[in-house]
């Protein structure tokens, strides 16, 4: 249901949460996050112009959370790299859909709309205060 992009989007996020005062690499991330280095650093660089994500130049660089965990919401994660598009109209474009969505087209988007709705309100503070004992979605 989610692209690639959208699920290493999250591991970068939620490997950043986890230390949020400490300047990680690229080459630290994708290790610890298990995503290949050359597509992180895009996607890196998507969530730094969606100001999710701060970089530091230099030798010493690297990138840091752009804002709080508890701020921070998964729903903002994948909006800014490959955001949810909902069903307004007929995908098929039937003149006889025109007017509202039939019922398998509004289910889908009702779907969508779950999803949407629990990541607005799912930050990432939240996934790490979750009893669940793996961590969520890296080995860190």
């Amino acid at each position: 249901m989610f692209s690639q992009t959208v699920e290493y989007s999250l591991r970068a996020i939620v490997h950043l949460a986890m230390q949020p005062d400490m300047l990680q690499t690229t080459a630290q991330i994708a290790k610890a996050t298990q995503v290949p280095a050359p597509y992180l650093s895009k996607v890196m660089q998507t969530l730094a112009r969606g100001g999710l994500v701060t970089v530091k130049r230099g030798v010493s660089g690297g990138f840091l959370l752009g804002k709080s965990p508890d701020k921070l919401t998964i729903y903002e994660v994948v909006q800014c790299v490959d955001p949810i598009q909902r069903i307004h109209t007929c995908p098929l474009d039937l003149s006889s859909h025109r007017k509202r969505l039939c019922s398998l087209h509004k289910k889908m988007d009702g779907a969508l709309e779950t999803v949407e709705t629990v990541f607005r309100t799912t930050t990432l503070a939240d996934l790490m205060k979750s009893p669940n004992p793996s961590v969520p979605l890296c080995n860190s």
